[in-house]
């Protein structure tokens, strides 16, 4: 659970430096599209952080994928928005409502219930299936993203937030199926795939919702996605289970924090 908290915070922090930098590079005078702003934004020791602690995010992110149950690391992703909101506050001096300040507190309650009441990691493998079914999704995905501008501009950015979502579930879920880290093993293991595949996608899916409309319906569809599915897999096939009598706090617990996250959905990208 440290370790899923520890991703949180990394890669809500990482979005709020990376926003920062972002808006520093375009204050800077220069031509050139979005392509050359980027290349600025590269330049700010803010954005370098930001990649910095995405990094290490995801190195705790698998960390607790091989520890506890993913229904507890889902949560604690969609927890980052609670991150990001925090320091936005602080950084960037956005303005938190009254309710979205309750809701950082019902996050925190609903991963306090979680950290409770999450058992060990399952043992089981899964059916042999499983990890095509997750290839095969990263690669739906990857269509998705590819195809987003073509999609009807009514209920795109939930599609595609979803679809983001799901990405992100499948690399959660394909972490699990990855039992030996040997080259052999490694390149003969179609879950490694699924994980690059399936978060490269995610990247891309959630990028083309976020430049074609508001942040918050995506980022809804995106908690939604990364939080629900992975959790059943997680629960039917791979055998994750709670503490002994606490299933029901496990439960309250984890509706608790997806509902807090997507109370914060606006910070699904950090406010300029």
């Amino acid at each position: 659970m440290v370790c899923a908290l520890g991703a949180a915070v990394c890669f809500g922090t990482a979005t709020v430096l990376q926003a920062m930098a972002a808006r520093a590079a375009a204050d800077v005078p220069g031509r050139g599209g979005d392509a050359a702003l980027l290349l600025r934004a590269v330049r700010q020791w803010r954005y370098i952080a930001g990649l910095g602690l995405d990094g290490l995010g995801f190195v705790f992110q698998v960390a607790a994928l091989r520890s506890v149950p993913i229904y507890a690391v889902g949560a604690a992703l969609a927890a980052s928005l609670a991150v990001t909101a925090v320091v936005a506050a602080r950084l960037l001096r956005v303005r938190l409502s009254g309710v979205e300040w309750a809701a950082v507190g019902v996050v925190c309650a609903g991963m306090g219930m979680l950290g409770l009441a999450s058992g060990t990691e399952g043992e089981r493998a899964g059916p042999d299936a499983l990890g095509y079914a997750m290839l095969a999704i990263a690669v739906g995905v990857l269509v998705l993203g590819l195809l987003g501008g073509r999609l009807p501009e009514r209920g795109r950015g939930l599609v595609l937030g979803l679809g983001a979502g799901f990405g992100f579930g499948v690399v959660e879920v394909s972490v699990r199926l990855v039992d030996e880290v040997s080259v052999g093993a490694l390149v003969r293991n179609v879950a490694v795939y699924a994980v690059v595949v399936g978060g490269g996608a995610a990247f891309l899916a959630l990028t083309s919702a976020l430049q074609r409309g508001a942040v918050t319906v995506p980022t809804a569809g995106m908690v939604i996605g990364e939080t629900i599915g992975p959790a059943l897999i997680g629960v039917v096939w791979l055998g994750d289970r709670t503490r002994e009598g606490l299933g029901w706090l496990a439960v309250v617990g984890f509706g608790v924090a997806v509902a807090g996250a997507l109370a914060l959905a606006r910070f699904g990208e950090a406010p300029e």
